[in-house]
């Protein structure tokens, strides 16, 4: 018995799990910007890289928002929403990248 319960347990922990994780191990394009300035988002104060992907936003790990020049700038994540070509996986609600390429805007 003890083992049959354990068993579920172990089902559902996983399924649980793995329903929170979004895998992408192929290179798609997303919109980038500023999660606050941007897209509104609350969970964090100040000026962070969040990425949108189908119409949900996610704070991005693997980079930084002033690694990709100034935030602030005209063209810049607090100013403008961006497209970026990425490669990674949602996981605890955020996007962790394992590449991160900005695009050139289209004029």
């Amino acid at each position: 018995m003890k083992s049959i319960v354990s068993l579920l347990f172990i089902l559902t922990f996983s399924l649980g799990f793995a329903q929170d994780k979004k895998e992408t191990t192929k290179t798609q394009i997303v919109e980038a910007s500023c999660g606050q300035c941007q897209f509104g988002m609350k969970s964090k104060s100040g000026c962070d890289l969040a990425v949108r992907m189908d119409g949900k936003s996610y704070f991005v790990e693997g980079t930084d928002i002033n690694k990709h020049g100034d935030a602030h700038a005209e063209d810049g994540f607090c100013s403008a929403i961006r497209q970026a070509e990425v490669v990674g996986e949602v996981k605890d609600n955020k996007f962790v990248v394992s590449h991160f390429k900005l695009l050139p805007q289209k004029k």
